[in-house]
């Protein structure tokens, strides 16, 4: 009977100091308040927010604490947050100023950032936060500590975009309308992932490159490679920065946007996957072959089109010489507008007025007891090229 006490007695106190230590190692954060920006650019007022409590493996706790944007800042703030891990995943869901087309956005868009938060209460959702969430849940998942999974993901996804910078904060410190190079770096990813894309296409490119990079953390897709870098070469750069400025100037904001375009060139000038965002000149439209089929020199008199397929965030003018070329007077929807006549040379510049297709009614005539000329010379400018990117010269029979 003694015994038997005696081993209740060792078991109680086992339990009571198990229960102690357990207890010891538990991480108690109580945090006044939790705030910080959402930026694609900035995220508008009323954006829905959540932050939701984490084990050590990056597994939801069932904790989670929900408020909304201030302002058309992107500004967050959540208060009273009480966790029992310092691990938290962010997300965000709304409308967001888009910093390429200087509007808002169509549709919302859902951002991730994954943190620890045992030594910050401020901290930012963005293109770069939400990017690296698949890769550093399957790099904890396997081993890797937090801190040592947030840095590797993030030094892949830079790798990316061919930037490679040594002590850069954690990608939720990273605040794109802020000055300073890291900032600049945020930025130009944000702008080259956004391009003109639409909101559906912007999130589709977000996850699957998130998909892509989760197991090796490099980009094997060559088509999402070319998505980046027929959006990095077809935004224009200098809209991009007045964009910027204008809306900081709107919020009342004072600060100086960072140099992100150097980034962009610098992905633009070195990384290997191919441009695809070409303007496409079909050999036929829906008038007959196509004056602009590069391939095509010889054309009888008759009906002909000028018909070109515009990817986004590129633009076309087309220059045509010649004495024996004339135009229906009343053409609608054709995605063209033209000149008046240019008397010194014969001449009229067609600009193209939107992307995708385009297609305008040409005719041409064949003088063959005239002393006017029969031949047409056509003069293409793509994307504000001064001097043309390439030129034909056409021989009617």
């Amino acid at each position: 009977m003694k015994n038997s006490n005696l081993f209740l007695i060792f078991l109680l106190t086992f339990m009571i100091y198990s229960c102690e230590k357990e207890k010891d190692n538990e991480t108690n954060l109580n945090l006044e308040k939790v705030s910080g920006f959402v930026q694609k650019g900035p995220y508008l007022n009323g954006t829905s927010m959540t932050i939701s409590e984490l084990t050590d493996d990056l597994t939801p706790t069932g904790k989670n604490f929900t408020s909304q944007i201030l302002d058309n800042k992107g500004t967050f703030e959540i208060k009273n947050v009480n966790l029992s891990s310092q691990y938290v995943e962010l997300k965000a869901d709304g409308f967001y100023f888009n910093e390429v087309t200087n509007s808002n956005s169509s549709a919302q868009l859902t951002l991730f950032a994954l943190s620890d938060l045992s030594n910050k209460s401020s901290l930012n959702v963005n293109i770069l936060s939400n990017l690296e969430k698949n890769r550093v849940d399957y790099l904890v998942s396997n081993g890797t500590t937090f801190s040592e999974a947030k840095t590797q993901a993030q030094t892949e996804i830079l790798s990316i975009f061919e930037i490679s910078k040594e002590g850069i904060p954690e990608s939720e410190q990273l605040d794109i309308l802020k000055s300073g190079d890291d900032n600049a770096i945020l930025l130009a990813v944000s702008v080259i992932l956004q391009g003109y894309l639409s909101v559906s296409e912007l999130s589709e490119l977000l996850a699957n490159i998130s998909t892509d990079i989760r197991e090796d953390g490099r980009l094997n897709s060559q088509t999402l490679g070319s998505t980046l870098i027929n959006n990095a070469r077809t935004i224009k750069l200098e809209e991009v920065r007045d964009n910027i400025e204008s809306r900081c100037e709107e919020l009342g904001l004072n600060t100086t946007i960072p140099d992100f375009e150097k980034y962009v060139n610098q992905f633009i000038d070195s990384t290997e996957f191919e441009f695809t965002g070409f303007i496409e000149y079909p050999e036929t439209g829906k008038h007959g072959a196509n004056i602009l089929d590069k391939t095509k020199t010889d054309y009888n008199a008759g009906t002909y089109s000028m018909k070109a397929i515009l990817p986004d965030g590129t633009n076309l003018k087309v220059k045509i010489s010649g004495q024996n070329w004339f135009f229906p007077a009343f053409q609608d929807n054709t995605g063209w507008e033209h000149s008046d006549w240019n008397d010194s040379d014969n001449s009229r510049i067609f600009t193209a007025t939107k992307t995708g297709e385009i297609d305008f009614e040409i005719l041409f005539e064949s003088y063959q007891d005239s002393t006017w000329s029969n031949n047409i010379k056509i003069f293409v400018y793509e994307n504000d090229d001064l001097e043309p990117t390439w030129l034909k010269e056409i021989t009617v029979e």
